[in-house]
């Protein structure tokens, strides 16, 4: 079990056994409460990434509680919408949205512990928030290539950026379940292969794997030396700046972020591209060529296809051809 993340303490929160930061007007209400705000987090939150965000959340929402001299009972309605409305000064509206989430999956927790008998984030409503185009910057296919073609095939490092790059783009893969790879993940299958990508929840994803995306592996795996490390980490990290060696540790997600950003630099991109950029790239160039919608949810792992279509920009091709129609 990961632990929750450790965040500054302030007057508002006071530390547990455990090195837990729990907030004062947690506290305030007794052990049960105590103990049941840690459990919320620690037993019934299983991604890290969401424990962070909600974490934060939580404590913000009760530092101003307790600011306002509000305890857990008295909290109300009242006092959730007031938050939210302040919030929605100073945030955008997905960040409040989720912030409204943490809160109120915390007092459902708290209620079905019965801590406080009653939620008061259920009749707040949060802002309304409409998303038909995902903000993530997408590579157009000459972009893509130039980025490829500027990372050399000299060293081991040049070759596992190449790889996990790939992997991004031609897997719709996201980041988290790319590094999590293991070098048995990459499986013969007849006259191909596939790549089993260790997906949110603990789920697995097997899908077919691109040829392209084939060469690239085996040529990273090859220079590697790997092929035999089946149980092995896949994507590993080089030590220090010597890009002729790596480690047997797995490359973390600021790993690959800087990475991303060293390699777009190189290439002359100036787009704020990240690794989600190339899920986003695969499925919107997977879709301008022909493919289906309903598979393209199914190799990335969408519960919705509302989810992907966030993802397929070409219906964004405006070109300036277009624009010059205006004349006046």
């Amino acid at each position: 079990m990961n632990p929750l993340p450790s965040v500054p303490a302030s007057s508002a929160l006071i530390p547990l056994p455990g090195g837990h930061l729990v907030p004062v007007t947690i506290t305030a209400a007794g052990d049960q409460a105590a103990w049941r705000f840690i459990d919320f987090f620690t037993a019934n939150i299983r991604n890290p990434n969401t424990r962070r965000a909600y974490l934060r959340a939580c404590q913000q929402f009760f530092a101003w509680c307790d600011e306002r001299g509000r305890t857990l009972a008295t909290i109300r309605p009242y006092d959730v919408a007031s938050y939210i409305e302040a919030r929605q000064q100073t945030h955008s509206a997905p960040d409040v949205k989720q912030q409204l989430a943490a809160i109120r999956m915390l007092f459902d927790w708290l209620v079905t512990g019965q801590v406080v008998p009653t939620n008061p984030t259920a009749a707040v409503r949060g802002p309304k928030h409409v998303v038909k185009v995902g903000a993530t910057p997408v590579l157009e296919a000459g972009e893509w290539r130039r980025l490829l073609d500027a990372i050399p095939t000299e060293t081991v490092r040049d070759l596992r950026d190449r790889a996990l790059i790939a992997t991004l783009t031609y897997s719709f893969a996201r980041i988290g379940a790319a590094l999590k790879m293991k070098v048995e993940d990459l499986r013969p299958r007849g006259a191909g292969w596939t790549v089993r990508l260790h997906e949110k929840g603990g789920k697995q994803h097997s899908m077919p794997c691109h040829h392209a995306l084939a060469e690239a592996l085996h040529a990273y795996i090859n220079a590697a030396g790997i092929a035999e490390d089946r149980k092995g980490v896949l994507f590993r990290t080089s030590p220090g700046h010597d890009a002729t060696v790596l480690t047997e540790q797995h490359m973390t997600q600021p790993d690959s972020w800087r990475m991303i950003r060293r390699r777009a630099a190189m290439a002359g991109i100036t787009a704020p591209i990240g690794s989600h950029s190339f899920r986003a790239t695969g499925i919107t160039a997977y879709l301008a060529n022909g493919g289906q919608l309903e598979h393209a949810q199914e190799m990335a792992g969408h519960e919705s296809p509302r989810t992907t279509k966030l993802y397929d920009r070409t219906k964004e091709r405006l070109t300036q051809d277009e624009v010059e129609r205006i004349r006046l």
